[in-house]
């Protein structure tokens, strides 16, 4: 139980002294969960969990059948949990909405992290932007593996247009865990920044996307 820790190691005092970010992702949810099982400290159990789903966001996007085969998750702390990322989602939606994704760079990985990086199969998404590049919404286009020759320039185009977009910012995921764009991602962008030109489209960036990191190809100079 957190109250048999020392009051230092406690998460919810070390949060209150230091900040949220002082803690660690199983001190995070042990402060969700509250309490642990019979011989299983809370902290144990946390870290069971990240390890079962590939941590916090693998976790939170963990589909109903999944969370409720886990002893210890009943209703009321799988709809915790689906609170805790419908939160995060709204949040950093707003914030997109509300500036332009060049003045939240930060915003933009996050969302892509929330959104992407749990998946277990490759996606394509586009975040439409309007003329000051904040977001109208994103969407996941196209699914598996991802080449020229499945992810649709005509498509993206055409909803590019149907939501008044002015510019986008491509991402996928690597299921891999490894954010590093590849030959054939390159020309998959290249390809896409032609065709959505003649819709007067502009494309800004393409993020590479795995747990924990997010490759910009436009830093990348790729763009």
């Amino acid at each position: 139980m957190l109250h048999e820790l020392p009051a230092a190691a406690r998460p919810r005092e070390k949060l209150l002294a230091r900040g949220a970010s002082a803690l660690a992702d199983a001190e995070l949810l042990a402060l969700l969960l509250g309490t642990g099982l019979k011989g299983k400290p809370v902290l144990s159990l946390s870290q069971e969990l990240l390890d079962r789903f590939g941590g916090l966001a693998g976790l939170m996007h963990a589909d109903a059948q999944a969370l409720k085969s886990v002893k210890g998750l009943g209703p009321a702390r799988r709809a915790e949990l689906a609170a805790v990322l419908e939160i995060a989602d709204r949040t950093l939606q707003s914030r997109l909405q509300r500036s332009s994704s060049f003045e939240a760079p930060h915003a933009v990985r996050s969302y892509l992290q929330l959104q992407l990086a749990h998946l277990d199969h490759e996606a394509f998404a586009v975040l439409f932007l309007d003329a000051q590049h904040r977001l109208i919404r994103m969407e996941v286009l196209f699914h598996g593996t991802l080449t020229q020759a499945n992810v649709y320039p005509r498509e993206v185009a055409k909803r590019a247009l149907a939501l008044g977009a002015a510019a986008l910012i491509l991402a996928h995921n690597h299921p891999s865990g490894v954010a590093e764009p590849s030959k054939s991602d390159a020309l998959l962008t290249q390809q896409l920044i032609k065709a959505l030109a003649l819709v007067d489209v502009r494309v800004l960036d393409h993020f590479v996307v795995a747990p924990g990191q997010s490759v910009s190809m436009a830093e990348r100079g790729l763009i």
